[in-house]
């Protein structure tokens, strides 16, 4: 069966305390008679618990793609709070990677243009959806407690089972934390022993602080998660705590100050020595059929257009790009929304397929940024069709959902940290090595081109490029561009960036985003961001 995981959530009740974040204001109480007791009464309801942890990235609430897990006060429209449609626009939009078309209270407005503020919709979700996944996390490892296990009489297999989800739970807990501390710097720290409902307010650590909790918790994590590839498709395995701890230290630089590049290679070297490969054809990556891909992928969010039905994830990703018709990218039409900069364009030569832009009725250039959804080249790289052509088989009658699974974590990415991580001065690894990854990517994204290796050049510009055309759209441009000093300077401009249809440089605290102001009310502890 394709998603396991998922089968589970649609059966979750839900948790006690079903939304407890970073807040006071958050810290809400069940509205039914569910209490932890019978959510976690057997080793079933265990799993169902884990699956709602998981969930959570998946959908915005467990009773369809209109409904919300965040409450109103907070995010106004449920069906737009999505963790993945969110997290794109805060990574991609404010990027060269894509401009937007619409004016409207829900949409992203000022992300591309970089004047976003503490009460931003997307900025808000990001925050809050992060908090909630953390919420279930910490709920789940404590009630995942030898004590709460013999005191329910769970025993046996059964009760190694729920250890084994205890770890995953803690990893996707880790995992949220470095969104947070990679988009919005110093946010509230918030574990297992912090008790819902408490009299005392979450606090801050720092950046520096919370890059050593997530880093402790990771390398504590290598022993206990299953072996790679050892898990159900779309759960964690050992293989991605590498990745993340391999991400973390190719940023240590932004996040503490501190080059980790030997570090970064370490763990490189220990995912690509868990016998991944390169899938050898790029175009089959985000199609319908994706799980297949368990060559490259490490670990996804494995989307099912039944079972997980968002207006988010994947979905958003065939639908928003501008004009690209409906037997194109497998679904019944465009929203109309999403271009691509003229400047990630250029990124590509003739050869290289990754791009796969929609031009047809499209201009190159972005002479404008909203309302002109013909100003700027489209995409087709997500499609929700099967390696064979044909629409995805598990879609709703309206051709609506997706059902390509987004991977967090793939072998090209490894491959890209570690030829950085090289260039960068870290030991470990070798520059032939090194070369070597890149001109594998290169002759994968130029099939056509007899002399493709020859395109792979060990320097950072080019490794830079690189991740843009070979990651294009899957969450990494900000971070990239923040890392090698371009995001918020005039090193490197793109069509309205700043909301110059030139581009022009900004104001630095652009490097990171703004605590919401609706936590800076409930917490008078919290500090806000500089700039802002």
């Amino acid at each position: 069966m394709k998603h396991k995981i998922i089968t589970a959530l649609f059966i979750i009740p839900v948790l006690v305390a079903a939304l407890a974040g970073c807040t006071k204001k958050l810290e809400l109480s069940p509205t039914n008679d569910l209490t932890d007791d019978k959510v976690f009464a057997t080793p079933l309801g265990y799993k169902q618990a884990l699956a709602k942890v998981y969930g959570v990235m998946l959908t915005t609430g467990s009773q369809g793609a209109g409904s919300g897990d965040l409450p109103s006060e907070i995010i106004s429209d449920a069906g737009n709070s999505d963790f993945y449609r969110n997290l794109w626009y805060l990574q991609c939009l404010s990027t060269d990677e894509a401009g937007w078309t619409y004016h409207g209270n829900t949409d992203p407005i000022g992300i591309h243009q970089m004047n976003w503020t503490s009460v931003n919709f997307s900025v808000k979700c990001s925050y809050y959806r992060s908090y909630y996944a953390i919420t279930l996390a910490n709920n789940f490892i404590q009630e995942a407690s030898d004590d709460n296990l013999a005191k329910r009489g769970i025993t046996g297999k059964d009760a190694s089972d729920i250890k084994t989800y205890k770890q995953e739970a803690r990893f996707l807990r880790a995992y949220h934390y470095w969104l947070l501390m990679d988009l919005f710097g110093n946010p509230p720290l918030i574990t297992e022993s912090t008790a819902i409902g408490s009299s005392s307010f979450p606090s801050q650590v720092g950046r520096a602080g919370l890059y050593n909790y997530i880093e402790s918790e990771l390398k504590d994590l290598e022993s206990q998660l299953p072996a790679p590839k050892a898990n159900e498709y779309g759960r964690v395995d050992q293989a991605a705590a590498w990745s993340l701890l391999a991400r973390l230290y190719l940023n240590a630089s932004t996040y503490i100050g501190t080059a980790k590049n030997t570090e970064a290679i370490t763990y490189c070297n220990k995912v690509i020595g868990a016998g991944y490969t390169l899938h050898p054809k790029y175009k089959e990556l985000m199609l319908a059929d994706n799980n297949l891909n368990t060559d490259e992928f490490i670990w996804t969010l494995p989307y099912d257009g039944i079972a997980t039905q968002t207006y988010g994830g994947t979905t958003f990703l065939i639908h928003g790009p501008a004009a690209v018709p409906g037997d194109s990218s497998g679904c019944s039409g465009t929203w109309g929304c999403i271009r691509i900069t003229q400047q990630f364009v250029d990124l590509f030569d003739a050869a290289d397929i990754r791009g796969q832009f929609y031009t047809n009725g499209q201009n190159k250039i972005m002479n404008q940024l909203l309302d002109v959804a013909t100003d700027g080249y489209s995409s087709t790289k997500f499609r929700n069709k099967t390696r064979a052509g044909v629409i995805a088989p598990n879609i709703d009658n309206g051709k609506t959902f997706s059902s390509i699974d987004m991977p967090m974590f793939r072998l090209a990415e490894i491959y890209l940290i570690y030829a950085e991580a090289v260039v960068r001065g870290g030991s470990g690894g070798s520059s032939a090595t090194a070369l070597g990854y890149l001109q594998q990517l290169a002759v994968r994204a130029r099939p056509s081109d007899p002399n493709a290796a020859n395109a792979a050049q060990l320097t950072l510009n080019y490794i830079l490029a690189e991740r843009g055309r070979e990651l294009m759209w899957e969450g990494d441009r900000r971070t990239d561009l923040i890392r090698y000093g371009q995001f918020t300077t005039g090193t490197y401009l793109w069509a309205w960036k700043g909301g110059v249809a030139s581009g022009t440089a900004v104001d630095s605290k652009y490097n990171l985003y703004p605590i919401p102001s609706d936590d800076l009310t409930a917490n008078p502890y919290l500090v806000q961001n500089p700039g802002y």
